[in-house]
């Protein structure tokens, strides 16, 4: 079914669209995302009531899909999509997870400040908005730290490794020159001044928002850090669970992590390959030194930084869609964007369900970084934009003649984006947009990252046998190893593997959910012998919407 093609509303898209108001009111900041500004002037509430509340809603929420029957293959994947979800979200919450809720880049500490990031910011209402949420920050941070502190009662603490990490963060959060006062100081509307009652709100409102996260940062060296474990692996049982929520798919772990040993030990091969294409008989830090002195290779700077990320999506987007993907105008647009942040990493956020809000890719550059090197960046564009994740959302939204609000916007794993964005990567190198071996070497800098993090993450979790034979995987050995498969600075290595280590199974769905897309495509191609068409494959499975990748597969292979 084509995004053209309207289709009735049945009872599963009522459930699938309840869900989302339900989400919307339980979880404002993901309300902020998809542009539902409904409940932008709050946040969840992150107490363990609000976490009860929540279990009684997805509770309540698969009891009514369980009742409903599918009348179509939207309905189909509709049913077993959401309800995987429902019942992972429960088991989640059953196992204890959200008591040790704390992580150096994705839990409510990182979620509470980047709620700020994708709000509107227009027009005085939109900064009366703000300022209203700002307020409420002290409450947020007090229903986590009452839930983080339940966790310390029934002795269900995250490592505490995450807890000195988070606190450093929120720290720097809490400084006088820290997010909140300077975000509250950019307030300009663009639809006139600034009243000076709104400004004085946002003035004392950010500085209570900071102080609370000064608190945060008290509690979590002065209380939760004592009780916190000193062991990183999170253990085989609840890292089984971390997987299957990140992929949508249930895997063999063991298997998966000798298959890592051995797609790492293929990416080395092939970068040493190009390598002396790139230089002969240079090794791959040889070639990396030569290509970091081709000044004509070399960004100064983020305002350039910023310029070329948008040159070359605005490119790609224009190239691949006259041949390679049917590209609608509505996604045609992504803003490349330099984060406010300077925490590292590079992400993608979709666009509002009514495009008024465009996709966007922000970077996030770490303080001191001022040179960029377009090889070693050049796919990450393409994993970040088209036809990565930009093209993979982007149409999801658009298709909402066909799909409900949940299946476009709140839908999919890790697995199934990521997985699909590294898919891309090759894809455009198989389609010649990385011909130059230099591009070609920085693509697979980032895929043998990925298939050195599937063996990490693991390997240091389930405190498996190191590839060298020398005994148990440490966060010490976790260290070293990424070093040794990385070209990246200590800092880049540190803050990666510490993210590996507070989010566990997260990271290895990238190369894993590469490989089930390229699975599902040869699949498909030996099945179809002679009339397999690539474009046909993608435009079928991108106009799933994000889904488990269990269910992707279900879906295509009907």
């Amino acid at each position: 079914m084509t995004a053209q093609q309207k289709r009735s509303a049945t009872a599963i898209d009522a459930v699938a669209e309840g869900w989302v108001d339900t989400l919307v009111d339980l979880e404002p900041t993901a309300g902020t995302y998809i542009g539902r500004n409904e409940a932008n002037d709050r946040f969840s509430d992150y107490s363990p009531e609000g976490i009860q509340k929540l279990r009684e809603s997805l509770a309540r929420t698969k009891s009514a899909l369980d009742a409903q029957t599918a009348v179509d293959d939207v309905d189909s994947v509709t049913k077993e999509d959401l309800g995987r979800e429902l019942d992972l979200s429960i088991e989640t919450l059953d196992a204890g997870l959200p008591l040790r809720n704390l992580n150096v880049i994705e839990s409510p500490s990182q979620e509470i400040r980047e709620a700020f990031d994708l709000m509107p910011t227009d027009t005085v209402d939109d900064w009366s908005t703000i300022s209203a949420r700002l307020s409420r920050v002290p409450e947020a941070i007090s229903g986590y730290l009452e839930t983080l502190q339940s966790g310390i009662e029934q002795g269900i603490t995250p490592a505490r490794r995450q807890v000195f990490e988070v606190a450093a963060q929120a720290r720097k959060v809490a400084a006088s020159d820290g997010f909140f006062s300077t975000f509250a100081a950019s307030a300009s509307p663009a639809d006139g001044s600034l009243p000076s009652s709104l400004a004085a709100d946002l003035t004392e409102r950010a500085t209570r928002a900071a102080e609370a996260y000064g608190r945060l940062a008290s509690f979590l060296t002065d209380e939760l850090a004592g009780a916190a474990t000193e062991r990183d692996a999170i253990g085989r049982e609840l890292y089984a669970l971390r997987s299957r929520q990140f992929l949508g798919a249930t895997i063999d772990l063991d298997e998966t992590y000798e298959w890592g040993i051995e797609e790492l030990a293929r990416m080395v091969d092939e970068q040493e390959s190009i390598a002396r294409q790139i230089k002969p008989g240079a090794s791959v830090l040889e070639a990396i030194e030569h290509l970091e002195h081709d000044e004509s290779r070399k960004l100064q700077g983020t305002d350039a930084l910023q310029r070329w990320m948008q040159a070359t999506s605005d490119r790609a987007v224009a190239d691949l869609g006259k041949d390679h993907f049917d590209i609608p105008d509505e996604i045609r647009t992504i803003e490349c964007m330099i984060a406010p942040t300077q925490e590292g990493g590079i992400y993608y956020t979709g666009p509002t369900d009514d495009f008024s809000r465009p996709g966007r890719m922000w970077w996030s550059v770490p303080e001191g970084v001022t040179e960029f090197d377009t090889w070693r960046e050049l796919t990450t564009v393409y994993h970040e934009g088209v036809p990565g994740h930009h093209l993979q959302i982007g149409q999801s939204v658009y298709n909402r003649d066909s799909l409900n609000s949940w299946r476009r916007l709140l839908a999919g794993t890790s697995g199934h984006a990521e997985g699909w964005a590294l898919y891309a990567e090759r894809l455009m190198e198989q389609l010649g947009y990385l011909d130059d071996p230099a591009d070609r070497l920085g693509m697979l800098d980032g895929q043998r990252m990925r298939a050195a993090r599937v063996v990490l993450d693991i390997g240091v979790h389930l405190e498996k046998q190191r590839p060298d034979g020398a005994g148990p995987w440490t966060a010490y050995y976790a260290f070293d190893f990424l070093g040794r498969n990385v070209n990246m600075n200590e800092g880049f290595v540190r803050f990666e593997v510490n993210r590996y280590l507070g989010w566990p199974g997260q990271a290895p769905s990238y190369k894993v959910g590469q490989r089930i897309w390229e699975q599902m495509r040869d699949d498909a191609r030996a099945a179809e012998g002679e009339s397999f068409d690539i474009k046909d494959f993608h435009r079928r499975a991108l106009a799933l919407g994000g889904v488990g990748l269990d269910t992707l597969k279900n879906a295509l292979t009907v």
